[in-house]
């Protein structure tokens, strides 16, 4: 199942949607109709006691019954997730991307956050003032989202805790990080975090252990993977986390990044105004965000 979030003209404020070819679902008016309770966002439909059970019932009874279903091309798609507990990201979890940065691969995932409020979804604009931060990158990676409460999980259990997963661009502010010695800062400016489109459950991802993940800037591909190249796997990440801190529902796993970002390159390529990135995973879609200058 695809599910996310949206809004219309017609609707006040953002709702859960379940993906249904070119129709979308609003899950919680549907499950009212059902005559069972869902919440208005998706954070919130995850921290349900049978959420998955309940979405299902929802998309069927609207399906069966043809009530509470919207055109996907009247709606716009906003991030999948708003306001969740904690965004993990994980760096050099990509040997190449290491290389090319001249960094040691790492013998366990090296930690960092990102501020909830960077968050922005598909086709919304990554923003910076040029004079505070003249070196923005992108940095294209495939986003767990956590679907149940992990605390110190083994990792063959790991991947049960999982909702699904998203795209994610860890937009990087690389003058602020560098200077910092240390990466929170220049990595959760306001709208560096995009994710989307959706959420794609793990019964429709096959092995999210071998993924193709690309990312174009103005048409042009300057990275291109597959998640095979992990460094440490996804299992191993959610086992990893739950060991320092209890995962919540709605919470982000930025995976890391292959190599090919633009700071790296010879020459440099840094995201200007105007500039559109998109990235893409096998199996889920892509993520296009266009740049401007503030």
């Amino acid at each position: 199942m695809r599910i996310g979030q949206f809004e219309s003209e017609t609707m006040n404020g953002q709702w859960a949607g379940a993906i249904q070819g070119e129709e979308v679902v609003h899950l919680q008016a549907a499950a009212d109709a059902a005559g069972i309770s869902l919440p208005a966002d998706l954070r919130s439909i995850t921290s349900e006691w049978g959420w998955r059970k309940k979405v299902d019932f929802a998309v069927t009874y609207a399906r069966d019954s043809r009530t509470e279903i919207y055109e996907r091309t009247k709606l716009t798609q906003r991030e999948p997730i708003t306001d969740p507990q904690k965004v993990i990201c994980v760096g050099l979890n990509y040997r190449d991307h290491a290389t090319e940065g001249d960094f040691d691969a790492p013998d366990e995932p090296v930690l960092f956050s990102k501020f909830p409020q960077s968050l922005i979804g598909p086709n919304q604009m990554i923003e910076w003032d040029p004079g505070f931060t003249s070196e923005v990158d992108y940095e294209g990676e495939l986003v767990v989202v956590m679907g149940d409460r992990a605390r110190n999980v083994d990792e063959d259990a790991a991947l049960d805790y999982v909702a699904g997963y998203t795209i994610g661009n860890d937009v990087s502010a690389r003058d602020l990080q560098m200077a910092d010695e240390q990466w929170v800062r220049g990595k959760s400016l306001d709208t560096f975090g995009p994710i989307g489109p959706h959420i794609v459950t793990p019964d429709e991802i096959t092995d999210p252990g071998d993924l193709d993940i690309w990312t174009e800037v103005n048409g042009d591909r300057l990275q291109e993977s597959n998640t095979r190249q992990l460094i440490f796997d996804l299992a191993e990440l959610v086992a990893f986390c739950s060991q320092a801190f209890t995962l919540e529902p709605g919470d982000l796993i930025y995976t890391g990044t292959p190599d090919g970002v633009g700071y790296f390159r010879e020459p440099q390529v840094l995201l200007d105004n105007d500039d559109t990135v998109t990235v893409g995973i096998e199996g889920i879609g892509e993520l296009s965000n266009t740049c401007r200058h503030t």
